[in-house]
């Protein structure tokens, strides 16, 4: 029996729009969301790839989320200085014998290039974020992991639910995350699986270190990542009075000149 193309159409339309809150789901998954069969799912997908409105990968489907954000190029121009002063107040923070993750974030790959330029070692280093790897690889009594998953060319990442799994082996005396948003509530993410990936590494860590740059001062992103009981410290460019004009005020806050 031939489906009316107003609902086919209605059933694609969910399709994206299932890609766009995840980014990225397994056939099986899309399939048991949907209430609906392999060969109808492998369709869908087909005919919303052909409009280049997803991805198809093996065994599943992303969303245009990774063609159409900007990339991570692009986005390490963004504040550079800030994030550059950040870091340095970061990699302060590390002590040998530290087990530490470092976030998907453009401010991770400036931390990873000041932990080359003064390395503290022993150390252990995990990250999901291929440029940070590649770039703390010949450093020395450091050792670097990288955590598996479904790669994101334009972000240089790795995410997906096997990167979660991989994140359950590790126990983390630091974090240090970056996000796109932060008010008076807490701090945001832009994706919900980012998010979902980032409270995995937090609940795994002895302490939470945020990495944000003031031009995220009052931004709310699309997903809530943790409320500031759940960070430990905040390293900032952002000044004092601001923070306060938004509410903010975690348990420790640091500018990178006073860290």
């Amino acid at each position: 029996m031939r489906v009316a193309k107003h609902l086919v159409e209605a059933r694609r339309d969910r399709v994206a729009q299932l890609l766009r809150q995840h980014r990225y789901l397994p056939l099986q998954e899309l399939c048991d969301q949907l209430s609906i069969s392999e060969a109808t799912a492998r369709r869908d997908l087909a005919a919303l790839a052909d409009a280049k409105k997803v991805t198809r990968t093996y065994g599943g489907a992303l969303s245009d989320y990774n063609e159409t954000f900007t990339s991570f190029s692009e986005r390490r121009n963004l504040s550079r200085a800030a994030k550059k002063q950040i870091a340095a107040s970061a990699v302060a923070l590390l002590k040998p014998g530290m087990t530490c993750y470092l976030d998907a974030g453009t401010t991770m790959l400036f931390f990873a290039e000041a932990l080359r330029e003064r390395p503290v070692h022993p150390l252990k280093i995990v990250t999901n974020n291929l440029l940070v790897a590649e770039t703390l690889a010949g450093v020395p009594e450091l050792e670097v992991h990288l955590l598996g998953g479904l790669l994101l060319r334009r972000q240089s990442v790795l995410l997906g639910e096997q990167a979660r799994k991989n994140v359950a082996a590790w126990r983390f005396d630091v974090v240090f995350l970056g996000a796109e948003g932060m008010t008076g509530e807490g701090v945001f993410n832009s994706q919900k699986d980012v998010v979902e990936f980032q409270k995995a590494v937090a609940a795994r860590a002895k302490r939470v270190v945020l990495c944000l740059d003031g031009a995220k001062l009052g931004r709310q992103a699309a997903a809530f990542l943790l409320p500031w009981s759940g960070v430990d410290r905040l390293l900032t460019d952002a000044a004092p009075a601001a923070l306060r004009k938004h509410g903010i005020a975690p348990k420790a806050v640091a500018s990178p000149s006073s860290s």
